[in-house]
């Protein structure tokens, strides 16, 4: 025992510290400022996209962008049902019904011929979605090449809520490229880290520039308060946004880190009979946010709850995959498209701690309480 082992905590390079400093000698700690701009820009170009938009959230991010796409009381929104509440959840403040679609067997991501199928069918009848949300699950990207085009053939939108995909790619392409608006999170579970806050990219200047101003109380440019609509207050502290920048720097060795934990996991636990691990699909390269493993209890003799009660006694965190939302009280009753492959990996899934802070004896003593289950 050398203390507890946490699923996916913060991990500071250091680096933060400067740019927190820099931020309090300048006073600007508030939202917005020089610091929220700077990590703005250089959150963009990472990611590939002409602008971004810094928030208080992920989930701020994702209702942003469904407001700019118009969605409203009474719309429908397609998402898949393997994913985490946020994915779906502003859609619903907003007033919108959800469509849940199942996930394809080989990327755990919204399966694109289901959605096709559903697309098409709702076309003839008239009622299509007014956007689609597509997950990146676990750092596993969508091939957002071929939903695009899918959506496009019907003028539906596509919002691509990369939340735990920061750093991953598909085709060459960074999560997220190509959708409308993708949506990103630093959570302090994610892959980097601010403490909180999110950020909102696209090729879209315009959708940004909406964001953007809606984010601040659509206040509109004027030395009174002047306001022609409601807006909400959505908008990055400089503080967050400092240790934003100082986490960015160190993105590619958090990856190879979380790689790494991966590999290590795989090439020990994989030989045991019954053991699977979520498949990378060939274009993709994910960040494997978290490690999550499949259990078969049939070839086992355990179940992923048993495994997780075992790994808790010796102090050490793990997860549940997450279970799919038609599945949820709060969506009971919501239409669903499929259902039984998101279904399947959650009874079989559970997240293994990822942390990059995590050492090789860490790693081991994970592996050796698996083992002996």
């Amino acid at each position: 025992m050398s203390g507890r082992i946490f699923l996916s905590p913060p991990h500071m390079s250091g680096l933060e510290r400067a740019f927190i400093d820099e931020a309090f000698a300048s006073n600007y700690i508030a939202p917005c400022g020089p610091m929220v701009d700077a990590f703005e820009r250089e959150f963009a170009e990472r990611v590939g996209a002409a602008s971004a938009v810094a928030l208080s959230s992920g989930t701020a991010a994702i209702k942003l962008a469904l407001v700019c796409l118009g969605v409203g009381r009474g719309d429908r929104v397609y998402c898949p049902t393997l994913t985490f509440i946020a994915s779906i959840g502003p859609a619903v403040h907003l007033g919108a019904t959800p469509v849940f679609i199942d996930v394809d067997p080989g990327t755990w991501t919204i399966d694109p011929g289901l959605l096709e199928e559903k697309l098409a069918g709702d076309a003839a009848a008239g009622r299509l979605p007014k956007a689609v949300v597509s997950v990146d699950l676990y750092g596993q990207c969508c091939d957002i090449e071929r939903l695009r085009e899918i959506c496009g053939r019907h003028g539906v939108p596509l919002l691509s809520d990369s939340a735990e995909a920061l750093g991953s790619t598909f085709g060459g392409l960074p999560a997220g490229k190509g959708a409308a608006a993708a949506a990103f999170s630093f959570n302090g579970n994610k892959i980097i880290t601010a403490s909180g806050g999110g950020m909102l990219a696209s090729d879209d200047t315009a959708l940004v520039a909406r964001a953007r101003y809606l984010s601040t109380q659509a206040r509109r440019p004027a030395p009174h308060y002047e306001h022609a609509e409601a807006g909400y207050n959505d908008r990055m502290s400089s503080l967050v946004a400092a240790a934003g920048r100082g986490q960015l720097r160190v993105l590619d060795e958090r990856i190879a880190a979380r790689r790494e934990i991966f590999a290590r996991y795989a090439a020990r636990l994989g030989k045991i009979p019954g053991i699977t691990f979520m498949p990378e699909a060939p274009e993709c390269r994910a960040n494997r946010w978290l490690t999550v493993l499949q259990i078969d209890p049939a070839e086992s003799g355990k179940t992923p709850e048993g495994l997780r009660l075992a790994l808790e006694e010796e102090d050490i965190e793990s997860r549940p995959v997450w279970k799919p939302m038609h599945m949820q009280p709060v969506f009971a009753g919501c239409e669903k498209v499929g259902g039984a492959v998101a279904e399947r990996i959650y009874s079989r899934g559970l997240c293994l701690p990822s942390g990059t802070a995590m050492t090789p004896a860490d790693i081991d003593r994970v592996c050796a309480i698996i083992e002996r289950c």
